[in-house]
């Protein structure tokens, strides 16, 4: 007799107490309600997400994890508008080397691991814009090698690692505007650090409130067209001005097409904001900017450059007078390989206007550059200093000489020891002045000696000026002043000198 059969899953739940048979089927029940969310759910091109060749679009299915079995061919995949708020390392488990284009746009994202890009390193396109990120963390982009277009914006990133972009050699834009960034990242586009194909940086509705103005001064000018930081805190400053104003008056693209929206705040404590293009007005009487002309000295080597918006673009020249630079020819300017022109050994006839033609495909511009050059070798600045240098030298060792002249010479007058004198000779209105050589004979030395004698008109009224060597000299001041009472005037002595006054000294 056949004994009747029984499946295994009767068996089992007939093994079971009567009142624990339906713990079994929910146990499974919530089981497959809770593993999906645990592991993201299955791609499902027919109810959650549109499949499209290589296109796969999740976008608006308030996912909170990425579905799990995308195709090895997928090109684009778009989760924007989600709920995904972290980015694990294990979003993906298998390689997805045809991916390169990722959107990941409004979906409160908050949390990016360090390995999230490491199975899609063939990105060309990554968008993070409008979610919770707030700090870049060092090396985060490091396996995006391929990378050309980063979109950070609008997020609540205030900290950037300087090495967070290290490895993303070919990324030529990126996006950091709307975010609490409060340092300007130099090193992006810095000389010795920068990417060499970084053509758009935009840091624009931030927190900046200072910019390093002498280097972005020397940027090369497809950097500068693409830099973007308008609609921050800057400090109004008249080198901000300038910066600005030349940038303007070379049409590039980042000051005219944000012009309005360049402001700053006025030093003070009202904090008042105005437009960076209103200082050289009433605010802060800033100098007009005027593009400024290349200089050179004879014999120098120089090199022009022909700074384009644009890079790789096709590049000629003319010399002043519109004549072709031709290199091979025999002239002494020639096109270097990066579109400059070098010239050698500078003249006086090569003063004048330059200019560049640069073309591309899609984009033609010409650029005037003005040479002076100055009538002298740039080692005739340095010899002309050493003759001013000689000529200073000389000249204040000329004034010391003078001075030590004047007060380091020997007494020869009044604080000589004197000789001979009587007491009469020292009264107060007479002084010896002896002029008798040393080495001469006696009788040549008596003739020598002179007298310079300073006479009082109080004493002498009438005398006029006369003296008398007859060593009686009451005698005639009085009949001096007797003929002049007469009105007759006395002859002088032959050896006597007039004199005009009467304390006017006189020799005798």
């Amino acid at each position: 007799m056949l004994q009747p059969s029984y499946r295994t899953g009767d068996h089992l739940l007939e093994a079971l107490p009567h009142r624990r048979r339906w713990t079994l089927p929910l146990i499974i029940c919530l089981a497959a309600l809770w593993l999906p969310q645990a592991a993201g759910s299955t791609l499902n091109c027919h109810r959650k997400c549109i499949c499209a060749s290589n296109i796969v679009s999740c976008s608006k299915m308030n996912l909170t994890l990425v579905p799990t079995g995308i195709p090895h061919y997928t090109g684009v995949l778009d989760l924007s508008y989600n709920e995904i708020t972290k980015l694990r390392a294990e979003w993906t488990t298998v390689s997805l080397p045809k991916l390169h284009n990722l959107l990941l746009s409004h979906n409160g994202l908050y949390f990016l691991s360090s390995e999230a890009f490491i199975n899609v390193k063939k990105l060309r396109f990554l968008d993070l814009s409008s979610n919770s990120l707030r700090q870049l963390d060092e090396f985060i982009f490091e396996p995006l090698a391929e990378l050309e277009v980063l979109l950070l914006y609008h997020n609540q990133i205030s900290q950037i690692d300087r090495s967070a972009f290290v490895g993303v050699m070919k990324l030529q834009k990126l996006y950091l505007s709307q975010n609490h960034i409060s340092r300007f990242p130099l090193e992006l586009v810095k000389e010795k650090s920068r990417m060499e194909t970084l053509s758009l940086l935009d840091v624009s509705s931030n927190k900046i409130k200072a910019l390093p103005i002498e280097e972005l001064k020397v940027l090369p000018a497809w950097i500068k067209n693409g830099l973007y930081f308008h609609n921050n805190p800057l400090v109004c400053h008249c080198d901000l001005y300038t910066l600005l104003a030349h940038w303007y008056l070379r049409k590039l693209n980042s000051a005219v097409d944000f012009k309005d929206d360049y402001t700053c705040i006025l030093p003070g404590p009202q904090k008042t904001q105005v437009a960076v293009f209103d200082l050289s007005g009433d605010y802060m009487n800033c100098s007009t900017f005027k593009e400024e002309d290349e200089e050179a000295f004879l014999e120098q080597t120089l090199t022009l450059d022909c700074d384009t918006k644009q890079r790789n673009m096709s590049k000629t020249w003319t010399m002043p007078g519109n004549v072709p630079v031709i290199n091979g020819g025999n002239q002494t300017a020639k096109v270097l390989r990066d579109g400059s022109l070098e010239i050698s050994s500078v003249r006086s006839e090569d003063a004048g206007t330059y200019t560049c033609f640069a073309m591309s495909e899609a984009f033609n511009e010409t650029i005037y550059v003005v040479l002076k050059v100055h009538n002298f070798t740039i080692h005739g600045t340095g010899e002309t200093l050493n003759t001013a240098y000689t000529t200073l030298v000389g000249c204040l060792a000329s004034v010391v000489l003078v001075i030590m002249y004047l007060y380091l010479t020997p007494c020869r007058c009044f604080c000589c020891p004197s000789k001979g004198k009587t007491r009469g000779e020292d009264s107060i209105h007479s002084s010896m002045l002896s002029v008798t050589p040393t080495h001469e004979e006696p009788a040549l030395k008596a003739d020598l000696n002179k007298h310079v004698a300073f006479i009082d008109s109080k004493d002498l009224q009438g005398q006029n000026g006369k003296l008398n060597r007859s060593g009686n000299e009451d005698e005639d001041l009085d009949a001096e002043a007797g003929s002049l009472m007469k009105g007759k005037r006395k002859k002088s002595v032959a050896e006597s000198i007039s004199s005009v006054f009467s304390d006017t000294p006189m020799v005798v």
